[in-house]
Formats: structure tokens, sequence, C-alpha cells
């Protein structure tokens, strides 16, 4: 499986975070990517970040050629004018998309701990599952770290799959699951070769990297 994961559609007004711009598609590059994974079954699709274009270019983009996505929404940002709001939440889910937790507030959980962390594992999950009415049992790593501590957590917290950003193909069914973040860089051409052209020399170092991960 080939995970793919957007982060922000359109033009970045605001960076959050110093690099965030980077993450940011146009909506033309966006709409030729959604052409060439269309009828690829074995790419899915996710967004992280909980960005409202998730939902004004996302949604409508992805009904049109008939995919689905799950979009990994923050739940200390729902009240962020740039950011999904709960009512955006909902009609994702009432459109058939998923949705999972990127936690409360974007910041990498791998170091945290106590009520730090179970604001983000737990009480973020809790706030999305409220918000809605189903459960919340899929995680996206925020920017991507990870370590054999957190794993640990997220699997007592009962977490079905968690999502990192470790660009290499993904087993179907494992509870781990890397994915390629598509960048300001990308284009239908680069995503055609991602999804087409596989193994790659990269996908190896990718995997020994996650393996030295999950081990620290």
């Amino acid at each position: 499986m080939i995970n793919l994961c957007f982060h922000g559609i359109g033009t970045c007004q605001r960076e959050r975070e110093p690099g965030e711009a980077r993450y940011w598609v146009t909506a033309d590059s966006f709409r030729r990517i959604l052409d060439v994974v269309t009828g690829r079954p074995q790419v899915r699709l996710s967004f992280d970040d909980g960005n409202a274009s998730d939902l004004e270019i996302g949604l409508p983009e992805l009904r049109e050629r008939g995919l689905t996505a799950t979009f990994f929404a923050l739940a200390g940002r729902l009240d962020d004018p740039a950011s999904l709001t709960p009512a955006g939440l909902r009609e994702l889910r009432a459109a058939g998309m998923g949705i999972g937790s990127h936690g409360w507030d974007h910041i990498p959980w791998r170091d945290l701990g106590g009520a730090e962390l179970r604001r983000e594992l737990a009480d973020a999950r809790s706030v999305l599952s409220e918000v809605v009415g189903a459960p919340i049992d899929e995680a996206a790593l925020p920017l991507g770290r990870y370590g054999r501590r957190l794993l640990g957590e997220l699997k007592r917290y009962d977490y079905r799959t968690v999502y990192t950003s470790d660009r290499f193909p993904a087993r179907e069914g494992s509870w781990l699951q890397a994915r390629f973040s598509v960048t300001a860089g990308d284009t239908a051409e680069t995503v055609r070769a991602l999804v087409s052209d596989r193994p790659v020399a990269s996908d190896l170092r990718n995997r020994l990297a996650s393996a030295v991960k999950r081990l620290r």
C-alpha cells in the first residue's frame, strides 16, 4: 500500500510553525495528483493538521472522483478560523470520510509524559469523538516523530492504527503505517513515479530508519 498524506491545499496564509508552507500544494497540483491516483486501489489518502482547505477544496475534489480519505484533525484548533470546525468534521464524516486524531496542539509526542501525553492521546481523541459522534481509533504522529516508549503508550490507549511520515510502502493491516507526505515541490509526475515505480533504494533506507526509531 502507498499512503499519501496532504497537509494544506492552496496558499499557506500564515505559518504556525517554521517550514509549514513547504507542505502546502496548489489547488491545481492537488487536482492533478488526485487524477493520477484515481483508480489505483493500492493508494490510500489522508490529510493532516485539520486545515479548512480540507473541506473547502479537498472534499469536493475527492467526491468528484469517488475517492475517500482519512482526515487527522487537531482538537485544539477547532475554533481556529483557518482550521476545520466541528461542523466541518461532521460534514466530512457524513460524506464517508474517516476521522482520526492528530492530537491537541501539533507538537511531537515522543518526549511527552503525564498530563501532557494524556491531553494529546486521550483528551484530544475524546473531543474529536464527541464532535463526530463516533469512536476515534486512528492517529497520525505530529511531525512524524516517535520512539519505542511512545508506541507502547499508543497501544495502551488502544489505537487501532498509527501513521508515520517514514516514506516507504506500508503493509496492509500493519498497526504502524508509513506514509509519503506530498509537498509543494511535488507534481502529478513525481507522484505518478512514486505510486508506480517500486521498489527503490530509498525505501530500504527509510525502513531501516524506522526500525531504529522503534528500538530507541
